[in-house]
This record gives structure tokens, C-alpha cells and sequence, in this order.
């Protein structure tokens, strides 16, 4: 079972057999996706050279900005979050904003105020750093619950209220909270309600020998001051990426598919290991980001292979594991691995 993003999403050249539609039926004439390919394999190729031995987080980050969704950064600090983010932004010419999220951080912080100006006797609107196409929310957990909350619901209706008037957020709009998985002193876990938000939780780990000693040459060889995705070219814009988003939205998903994508979930609920299941917010998940690794294939219609792909970072932060199974040793990973297994996947 593959349960990792795509690592070539070059899509198949015209001469190529198309790969058959779940379920054993030749998918319904659609439209092909090769601009909406070219553009995340495009931006993607670019991000790599800027954040290295990073390939599957970077795939999986892009296929959340294709579902238009928002990702949960899970990772120890010094592994390229924020050049990720910064340099997933220059790809695209979008805009980039940055919040350290800490403990007396305010709501007004986040999405903006207005401030009685003397000189003009008037309320200025200040607007926050969620105004943006890309939004790093650096260590989201270290902030309380109400300025959670405030960010969440920019996340959720794309748009800010300030004193009664609604601003919309410029499309594409997009954020990458992060966690550190290590330090809990002083943090403030985010609900499950709240993490259910998150399109998906991406794990962070270190890179291998060979990409951790490139790095290392390249960081001793930087001239001081220089930004780190300087060598990051842009090769798409913003209004391409609202297309291609667009286009991920209308790939073709088979009946068998995504009764294959609530099979999924509902095994989340009934199995012994798993205190909290997945709530329905979690298939839809699934198949978003089934569409969005379908379109990095170059395939208008959505294949099992795909949805199973994309189970473990769409569900392991919507299933909370029961008490005996969390102290025997086992982790969430595991346990998903196992149901994906168990749960008969349509015949292609």
C-alpha cells in the first residue's frame, strides 16, 4: 500500500494508455488538466530547489494548495518550514505574510483593527497579516484559544470583519500553521474540533545523509543577508493557481470511489483501536486531495490509489487513539496503515 503523495506527478504524454477508472469503467469523457499539471508540477519543481529532501512534504503541501485547502505542520524547529512557505509563495508571485503566534498574541493581531487617526480625525483600517495569498502561522499552539479561534474562522469563510464590514482575503488564500511536537510547556493544544479545519497534517522529519550535507554546503556558502529562495524563479500566477484550483475541483470521482473514501472513515469509527473516528468533514477531505493528486498525475478522474494516498495525511489528526493502544506504543500512523489495509479498495 502507497501511502505517499505522488513523487513523479509528470503527466503522461499523449501516446501514453490512460490508467482505467476505478471500479473497472472507463471514466465519462472529461476535460484534461495538463495546464492545471503543468502549473504544480511547475511550482513544485521550484520549491525543491530551494528546500531540499523535503520532496513528499512539498508534494503533499502542493496538493493542499490544488484542494484550496489549509495544512497543519507538524515538525522539530530547523527543517525549512518557513522556506517552504516562502518559497511555495515566489513559485506562484503570491504574497507572503508570517505570524509568530505567542502567548499574549491578540485576535486584532491576526485579522487587523482600525485606529483613530488625529491627523484626518478618521478610523484607519490597519489590516492584519492574514491579507495575504500564503499565511505562515508559526507555532499556532502557543497562542490562547480566542486568537486560535480569530484565525480558524479567517481560515474557514476567507474573509475578516472588522466593525461590522467584511473583507475578503485575495484568492488564492491559503495558510500552514505549525506545531513543534515536542515542547508542551506553555502551549495551547488546538480542540479537535479546530484541527478537523486543517485539509491536512503533514509530518516534517529530518532529511537524509546525503540531502542534509548539501544543505549544510549550501547554507556555509550564502553570502549573509541573502534570502534563501533567491534561486526560486516564478513560474506561474496567482490567477493561474485560482485556475488550477478550480480545475482540481472539477476531476471526475466514480460512485465506487467515494463510497471507497466513506469506507475509509467509517472504518476510523469502528475500530477498537480508535477512541475518536472521522467525521464526514474527513471523506470530503479525502477525496479534495484525491482530485488534487489525480490533477499532479495529469488525470481528469480520480483512482482508489489516490484516495489511499492521501488517508494518512488527511486522517491522522481527525482520529484520536484509545487509551490502551496510545500506551502500548502504537501510533496513529500505524493503526491507519492497518484499517487502509482492511478496507477492500474498488477494482481498477
Amino acid at each position: 500500500m502507497n501511502d505517499e503523495m505522488p513523487s513523479d506527478p509528470t503527466p503522461p504524454t499523449p501516446e501514453a494508455t490512460p490508467e482505467p477508472a476505478a471500479a473497472g469503467k472507463a471514466p465519462a469523457p472529461a476535460a484534461e488538466v495538463p495546464e492545471s499539471a503543468r502549473v504544480a508540477r511547475a511550482m513544485r519543481e521550484q520549491v525543491e530547489r530551494a528546500v531540499l529532501g523535503q520532496r513528499e512534504v512539498i508534494s503533499q503541501v502542493v496538493a493542499g494548495l490544488l484542494a484550496g485547502g489549509h495544512v497543519l505542520l507538524e515538525g522539530k524547529p530547523g527543517l525549512g518550514k518557513t522556506q517552504l512557505v516562502l518559497a511555495l509563495a515566489r513559485s506562484f508571485g503570491g504574497g507572503f505574510g508570517r505570524i509568530q503566534f505567542t502567548p499574549d498574541l491578540m485576535p486584532s493581531d491576526v485579522t487587523g483593527f482600525r485606529m483613530f487617526d488625529m491627523k484626518s480625525q478618521t478610523f484607519q483600517l490597519r489590516r492584519g497579516p492574514v491579507f495575504t495569498n500564503l499565511l505562515l502561522a508559526d507555532e499556532i499552539n502557543r497562542a490562547p484559544a480566542k486568537t486560535q479561534a480569530a484565525l480558524l474562522e479567517v481560515m474557514q469563510e476567507r474573509q475578516v470583519t472588522i466593525d461590522g464590514e467584511s473583507l475578503a482575503l485575495p484568492p488564492p488564500f491559503m495558510c500552514l500553521a505549525t506545531q513543534n511536537p515536542i515542547e508542551h510547556e506553555g502551549t495551547y493544544p488546538l480542540p479537535e474540533a479546530q484541527l478537523d479545519r486543517f485539509l491536512m497534517k503533514v509530518l516534517i522529519d529530518y532529511p537524509d545523509r546525503g540531502s542534509e550535507a548539501e544543505i549544510v554546503t549550501r547554507s556555509g556558502a550564502e553570502v549573509p543577508g541573502e534570502s534563501p529562495v533567491a534561486g526560486v524563479e516564478t513560474v506561474a500566477g496567482p490567477d493561474e493557481v485560482v485556475r488550477a484550483q478550480a480545475e482540481t475541483a472539477g476531476v471526475q470521482v466514480v460512485p465506487e470511489v467515494v463510497e471507497y473514501a466513506v469506507g475509509l472513515v467509517q472504518a476510523t469509527r469502528e475500530s477498537k483501536a480508535v477512541a475518536l473516528g472521522a467525521g464526514t468533514r474527513g471523506a470530503i477531505a479525502l477525496v479534495r486531495i484525491g482530485k488534487a493528486i489525480a490533477v499532479m498525475h495529469g488525470r481528469g478522474y480520480v483512482i482508489p490509489d489516490d484516495i489511499k494516498a492521501a488517508a494518512l495525511p488527511v486522517l491522522r489528526h481527525r482520529v484520536q487513539l484509545a487509551p490502551e493502544v496510545a500506551i502500548g506504543g502504537q501510533d496513529i500512523d500505524e493503526i491507519l496503515r492497518g484499517l487502509v489495509e482492511s478496507v477492500p479498495a474498488p477494482r481498477q
